[in-house]
């Protein structure tokens, strides 16, 4: 088994929405200096090009209609670049902890002891909303706000989603990956209790160029997303909170390169 000693460390580090100047300083700061990179799809080629010159990169990513890496695959990587490497970034979209597998990742890692730390990161669960200018939580919306992921098939490992508890359970819901199950969703958030009525916003590419915001009824959204031809990825948030939009506090999305693109 490998030893600590013999390995650098690997840090899990959170990339952010994908406007580079949400990344934290600690995450600018560790891309500056390693020595091996391992990055996902939705991490821009702007903060890509932070790290050195000398840096050995490995993508790793995963992505709706494209090729992707497998989870065991991507763990080997890791253990070999700790192996060659002192520095080893593990470059995450949005943040390592929030449906990013990276609390795999850590026990995979620690299992084997080698050394391994998260830097989170800002999640595109409370960014993109914001760049729409919408607040996740809000006093005259309800006192509660669920985070979920709408990408079930994607691990049948992972318990299903109780949709219609979930509708009498919290104030709000933010969706990950839920665009392409978005129908039944809303059909089962419905016969859950919500309101045919209840608002919904679905921001697609939030905090980059090209984000969208469509604002619809949960009956309806569905319909719309697909007539208005919404893609992945897309945030899909759910309760009156989106009334509490405020227009005028949206920042600019930035001009930015994907390593595949929307």
């Amino acid at each position: 088994m490998t030893t600590a000693e013999q390995t650098g460390t690997v840090y899990l580090v959170g990339a952010g929405p994908g406007d580079p100047e949400l990344l934290t300083l600690k995450a600018h700061r560790l891309l500056s200096q390693c020595d091996a990179l391992v990055y996902d799809s939705l991490v821009p080629e702007e903060v890509l090009d932070l790290v050195p010159a000398t840096c050995e990169r490995r993508f790793v990513g995963k992505r709706r209609g494209h090729h992707s890496v497998p989870q065991p695959s991507t763990n080997a990587v890791l253990v070999e670049m700790a192996q060659k490497h002192s520095t080893v970034v593990r470059l995450k979209g949005g943040d390592p902890f929030l449906f990013g597998r990276g609390g795999e990742e850590a026990a995979y890692l620690a299992e084997r002891n080698i050394p391994v730390q998260v830097v989170p990161g800002v999640t595109a669960g409370i960014a993109a909303p914001a760049y729409a200018g919408i607040p996740v939580t809000h006093r005259r919306a309800g006192s509660s706000v669920t985070f979920v992921t709408g990408h079930e098939e994607i691990d049948k490992r992972r318990p299903s989603v109780d949709w219609r508890a979930l509708a009498a359970a919290s104030d709000g819901l933010v969706i990950y990956m839920g665009l392409h199950n978005l129908p039944r969703i809303a059909e089962e958030l419905m016969a859950g209790g919500l309101a045919a009525t209840t608002p919904v916003a679905v921001i697609q590419q939030g905090t980059v160029a090209g984000q969208r915001c469509l604002k619809a009824t949960l009956v309806d959204v569905a319909n719309q997303c697909r007539a208005e031809a919404f893609k992945s990825p897309s945030i899909v948030v759910v309760g009156e909170v989106i009334d509490q939009q405020v227009e005028a506090c949206r920042p600019t999305p930035a001009a930015v390169t994907m390593p595949i693109p929307f």
